[in-house]
């Protein structure tokens, strides 16, 4: 039997791999300079990870302010086209692990999912644990993370390669973590590697590998069945306050076993029917409401590439693009109403000569 390894540089993987990385991205000088000498580069690229030569590049940083401030880390491209070829073999094999209500990163699931999730089990339970974790991807921790997925994956050789592209992340989230101490540490607990480079495919995967412990933990020894996932936000249901109450603290406890914290003054035992933070929404049990931020938002980039499509800076397939994304998510929502008005003020006018 093949081993994974060779799964993962098997010629028709990796250019499974180069299509996925470069979908939706092909007019960008990174995917066009590789997709000229696409044959020469994914041989070299095979024949690198093949005698482990390969080493990942440097990231390009940038920040984005929606909904909130977020340091983005791009890899190479030819670094995605790896990330990509790892998962394609690998996923599956976690993918068989995890619980049925994570939504993130997930085939068949997704953030709208999780909406509609969290809306049954609010229409079914009175009360809700709804928390989320302190500086989520800056804090995951890389020992932790590769003793999850070395009980997962035997194969060493493919245990180098998640080892360099933990290596490569190191460092890339240092100004946005705030250290934090847990019982037993010592001062070198601050020198641990940690942070997974928001961006990256293989973080996002990682992130569910990582927390499928603690999902665990929650259905099997709190045993709390009506429990639902989006990346780091959670929410528990249930009918007792004190019960609820008791899961709290229990889960606390939990997350600190994986170096993790929650922001416990804002994790708190609240009714169902006074509506719950989620995903950009707030959701009740007879109905969903969006976010004032998110319209806001909207609204502010909206009446931005309005000005640049009037001044011929933006196309409008890029305009109708933009629009359509936002509409697609907020009619997940009651926003009829709101849409009207948004784009009753915000007409789309001709174009200047």
């Amino acid at each position: 039997m093949a081993s994974l390894f060779a799964a993962i540089t098997d010629w028709d993987n990796l250019w499974r791999a180069y299509r996925l990385a470069a979908r939706g991205k092909r007019r960008k000088d990174s995917a066009a300079a590789f997709e000229q000498v696409l044959a020469d580069r994914l041989i070299a690229l095979q024949s690198a990870l093949r005698t482990r030569s390969y080493r990942p590049g440097a990231y390009r940083h940038f920040f984005i302010h929606e909904p909130k401030r977020r340091k983005i880390s791009a890899a190479p491209f030819v670094d995605r086209v790896v990330h990509h070829a790892l998962c394609n073999v690998i996923e599956p094999i976690c993918e068989a692990g995890f619980i049925a209500h994570s939504y993130a990163n997930r085939r068949g699931k997704g953030t709208h999912r999780a909406v509609d999730r969290l809306q049954e089990l609010a229409r079914r339970h009175r009360y809700v644990l709804r928390a989320d974790i302190v500086q989520h991807f800056p804090s995951l921790d890389h020992s932790l993370l590769r003793a999850k997925l070395a009980r997962l994956i035997e194969d060493e050789e493919v245990l180098w390669l998640v080892d360099s592209i933990l290596a490569s992340g190191v460092g890339a989230l240092t100004a946005e973590y705030t250290p934090v101490y847990f019982p037993g540490d010592d001062l070198l607990a601050a020198c641990r590697p940690r942070g997974l480079p928001i961006g990256n495919l293989t973080s996002q995967f990682w992130s569910n590998v990582f927390l499928n412990d603690f999902d665990w933990f929650v259905q099997r020894e709190l045993g709390c069945g009506a429990y639902v996932r989006y990346v780091d936000d959670f929410a528990l249901f249930g009918d007792s306050k004190s019960r609820l109450a008791a899961w709290r603290e229990a889960i606390i406890v939990r997350l600190a076993r994986e170096r993790l914290t929650i922001h416990e003054a804002q994790t708190q035992v609240l009714p169902t029917r006074c509506g719950i933070p989620w995903l950009g929404f707030v959701v009740y049990p007879a109905c969903r409401l969006l976010k004032r931020r998110n319209a806001v938002n909207f609204t502010r980039r909206l009446a931005r590439n309005l000005d640049d499509y009037q001044a011929g800076q933006l196309s409008f397939g890029e305009l109708d693009a933009s629009v359509q994304g936002w509409i697609n998510h907020v009619r997940y929502a009651d926003t009829w109403g709101l849409r009207e008005h948004v784009f009753a003020s915000h007409p789309i006018p001709k174009r200047s000569a």
